[in-house]
């Protein structure tokens, strides 16, 4: 394929998949805007009021961060373990396979759409939580690549997910058995500062300690973690993932009947 046909190929999944989550948006964009209100309104404002200050800020400024890249990291997840699955539950990604389409222009366009619902999603987020603190992004730079890295590796993770799903079932294990405690105990409520040693040093086997600590820096210019390590191990992690993707995809394993 030529340049411009691989832009074609790409830019046509990348559409699909913005049009799928965009069609059923009452069941993509609602719930995280509700679900992160709650959020703002129980831990930020009732129950942040009795805790005071942490890390220097209230305990609303303090948790917005980890909130905002908690619903990147879910919808980032979610929409690409959800639409991949479909497909080759569907057996269209056999089609996808066979064909010319190279095998990182699938990924990347499965990927992008899973990254454009997760940055659209902080956006609304991100505008919800203005109502309820005060934020001022201290490094610009370093807070978009956080999102932009940590997006891109969760969409890599639910598309493996897809790759090794049997059933729809199987799609919903590794969000509530694996993700959603990562995320709960990866400092998203809580300063690392507040742990004991060993369990500051579990933690930080925990990749959502490196993308909540690196965003909280680059909006509130603090973090738990050295910020290069935790840049560092966001890169090493996508490119493990982007290479144990490319693998799934170009042995076929578990995508072709």
């Amino acid at each position: 394929m030529n340049p411009n046909e691989k832009w074609v190929a790409f830019y046509t999944i990348l559409i699909k998949e913005i049009r799928r989550y965009l069609r059923i948006w009452p069941q993509t964009l609602l719930p995280p805007a509700i679900t992160m209100t709650l959020y703002f309104v129980i831990f930020g404002t009732l129950i942040g009021s009795r805790i005071g200050e942490m890390g220097g800020f209230t305990y609303m400024q303090f948790v917005v961060p980890g909130l905002i890249m908690m619903s990147v990291v879910t919808n980032s997840y979610s929409n690409v373990v959800s639409s991949f699955f479909g497909a080759k539950f569907n057996n269209s990604v056999e089609e996808l396979l066979v064909s010319p389409v190279p095998n990182v222009i699938i990924l990347a366009g499965y990927v992008m759409g899973g990254v454009s619902r997760g940055l659209l999603v902080a956006i609304i987020v991100t505008c919800l939580s203005l109502f309820f603190a005060d934020l001022e992004v201290k490094h610009f730079g370093l807070t978009v690549a956080i999102v932009l890295m940590t997006s891109v590796l969760f969409c890599m993770f639910g598309f493996i997910n897809a790759v090794f799903a049997n059933n729809f079932d199987d799609i919903s294990i590794v969000p509530t058995f694996i993700l959603t405690p990562l995320i709960y105990l990866g400092g998203v409520f809580y300063s690392l500062d507040l742990l004991s040693d060993f369990w500051a040093g579990v933690s930080a086997l925990n990749p959502l300690v490196y993308v909540v600590n690196g965003f909280r820096y680059g909006v509130l210019g603090v973090s738990d973690v050295d910020v290069g390590f935790a840049f560092a191990m966001l890169a090493l992690f996508n490119v493990v993932a982007f290479s144990f993707c490319m693998y799934l995809l170009n042995t076929g394993k578990r995508l072709r009947q």
